[in-house]
């Protein structure tokens, strides 16, 4: 059975990401790139699962992508909660969610029908913690955000089965940019 792995986190704008050229930006992905080698190597991950939320998703969903061109044996699922998700979404963003969309390796929407009510966001949370076999979730639980939503559903399922939650620090991001330091050195 191929293990899969969900990934989510926070917006954007939750971290003051506020744009594509950011200057953390490249250190969260690396960041973010590490942790899902690392959970390759340790768990076999196969699949990674997103929903194709703007910030983290996205950027774990641009990562899968180039680890595959990088010859990493992985698949990418974008399983997006409604139909027209990026309807809101800035032009930047709507290209990038375009973009995983069509580079991914399965797409399909949990409802197939246009956002009416946050109760599709929650149904969300629950079927991807449900179809998956652990989470890697960038969150601090000091900064409340939208992955608490996330956390909550994977809580549950943690206290049923012991579903693995991965959490990607500010650590992990501040040794990306030591690593990129020491390599302009």
């Amino acid at each position: 059975m191929a293990v899969s792995m969900a990934i989510s986190g926070y917006k954007p704008h939750e971290i003051g990401v506020f744009n594509e050229r950011h200057e953390q930006l490249p250190f969260l992905k690396k960041a973010l790139r590490r942790k899902i080698e690392a959970a390759v190597d340790e768990y076999g991950v196969e699949w990674v699962v997103i929903s194709g939320q703007a910030g983290v998703e996205l950027w774990a969903g641009e990562a899968v992508i180039d680890m595959k061109r990088d010859g990493f044996h992985i698949q990418l699922a974008v399983l997006a909660p409604f139909q027209q998700q990026e309807e809101r979404y800035q032009e930047a963003v709507k290209e990038l969610y375009q973009t995983v969309w069509q580079e991914s390796d399965y797409q399909a929407w949990i409802t197939e029908r246009p956002y009416e009510s946050p109760a599709q966001l929650k149904q969300k949370n629950q079927f991807i913690v449900a179809k998956t076999d652990l989470m890697l979730l960038l969150y601090d639980k000091e900064k409340p955000g939208t992955p608490s939503f996330y956390l909550e559903a994977a809580e549950a399922r943690q206290e049923q089965d012991g579903y693995p939650v991965i959490y990607i620090t500010p650590d992990d991001i501040e040794d990306a940019v030591r690593d990129e330091l020491d390599d302009w050195n």
